[in-house]
């Protein structure tokens, strides 16, 4: 069981005018499930070829349970990394293929044998031990890759875009088996993503890495109702963004006076509401109610998108297709804000 300790970690690679990874820190409890998430370039790899061993920090520590790794070989640190494009050897079978770190260990015949079955069955693949990885489809290649990974029981799993190379309907799949069997298995675990539902769905908490700095390192609930500015916002999801300035209580801006939630934070700022809390209609207590003209309806299927102006200034709401039924563009509508959902942002 390994607790992960990463201390202001720093890449500057040669040539470059700045860091790829800025003073990065990161606390990750055992057996927790972390994603990196962010925009491609943003440092999130380099961070996890740091922890392999692939790449040396310019600076800064990686602790496993309060031992630096970093003057150890990648092969010794107890880590092991699948990567975005599977490297199952195309030569070997599935089951050669998943065994190859029990063999290098010099473990018995006979165990790896057992071993490999075991883990065949894990990612649901209990038939195709002697199949090459070519006859395989994309999906059965990542279980595969996984497999191998999980076998040789490591102190810390990396994964990098696990799901990417995945249709849609294969993400599905990978991601309930990943979380499953981390959790079973009970093995701490990193995972680079750019894609931030993939990283809610499966990640214990988050780190958001924007431009080589550490934006937030929260639970995912968190990024979506208490973003800590406006670019974790937006790269959220986030839309809604009213300049104005906060007492604490009530929020006074080009909406009106709207009333907080406590424990606001106080002086001048950014109000923030998700789309998908615009409520239609006005609030039964009385709260944050606003007059608003339709300028646009999106339709999104499941749900729709409308694009308003309070006065001036744009809003925008998703809601159901259901609550929109006869409305045309131009109309005049009310909605409120329930306060619980609004925040304030410097």
């Amino acid at each position: 069981m390994t607790h992960v300790s990463i201390q202001s970690l720093t890449k500057v690679y040669p040539g470059a005018d700045t860091p790829a990874l800025d003073n990065l820190s990161l606390e990750i409890a055992t057996g927790e499930l972390t994603a990196l998430l962010g925009p491609s370039g943003c440092g999130k790899t380099t961070t996890m070829k740091m922890i392999a061993g692939l790449l040396e920090p310019t600076s800064g520590d990686v602790r496993f349970n309060d031992r630096s790794i970093l003057r150890e070989k990648p092969e010794n640190r107890g880590v092991v990394m699948v990567f975005q494009n599977y490297l199952l050897f195309p030569y070997m079978s599935v089951a050669d293929n998943v065994g190859f770190g029990l063999k290098m260990r010099k473990t018995d015949p006979a165990e790896i044998k057992r071993r490999v079955g075991e883990m065949l069955d894990l990612v649901k693949l209990p038939d195709l031990g002697d199949r090459k990885p070519s006859a395989l489809s994309g999906g059965q290649q990542q279980r595969i890759a996984l497999a191998r990974a999980l076998i040789v029981q490591p102190e810390v799993l990396l994964l990098d875009e696990p799901l990417s190379n995945l249709d849609a309907h294969l993400r599905f799949e990978m991601r309930d088996l990943i979380r499953s069997l981390q959790q079973e298995m009970g093995i701490t675990t990193i995972f680079v993503t750019h894609d931030q539902e993939e990283a809610v769905v499966l990640a214990d908490r988050v780190a958001l890495i924007l431009d080589g700095q550490m934006k937030q390192y929260d639970a995912a609930n968190v990024f979506y109702n208490r973003p800590v500015d406006e670019a974790t916002a937006r790269f959220f999801g986030g839309h809604n963004f009213i300049a104005g300035t906060s007492d604490g209580g009530t929020f006074s801006s080009p909406l009106g006076r709207l009333s907080l939630p406590s424990g606001a934070t106080k002086g001048a700022g950014k109000l923030t509401f998700r789309p998908e809390n615009v409520r239609i209609g006005p609030d039964p207590e009385g709260d944050n109610t606003l007059t608003a003209h339709l300028v646009d309806i999106i339709y999104l299927g499941t749900q729709t998108r409308l694009k308003l102006r309070v006065g001036d200034t744009p809003v925008e709401a998703v809601v159901n297709p259901n609550d929109v039924e006869g409305l045309n563009l131009g109309d005049q509508m009310q909605i409120h804000l329930p306060k619980a959902t609004l925040w304030v942002i410097s």
